[in-house]
């Protein structure tokens, strides 16, 4: 996503979530998601095999007893 892009996401999932942010602050948290998208993006680029980082399994707790 371009900068722009990034800015007009962020306004729009605030009016979703009723986020009253005013333009300064949706430009700050755009700066902040556009630059951890971007080092993102770098982590997904290194060629890693499965199994040099296996994923966590998830178990979920059990219910505890009535």
């Amino acid at each position: 996503m371009t900068e722009v892009q990034t800015l007009v996401y962020v306004q729009a999932a605030a009016v979703a979530l009723d986020l009253h942010l005013d333009t300064a602050q949706a430009a700050r948290v755009a700066a902040h998601m556009h630059r951890t998208a971007g080092m993102a993006a770098l982590l997904d680029a290194v060629p890693l095999a499965d199994e040099v980082e296996p994923a966590e399994i998830y178990c979920p707790a059990p219910f505890p007893a009535a």
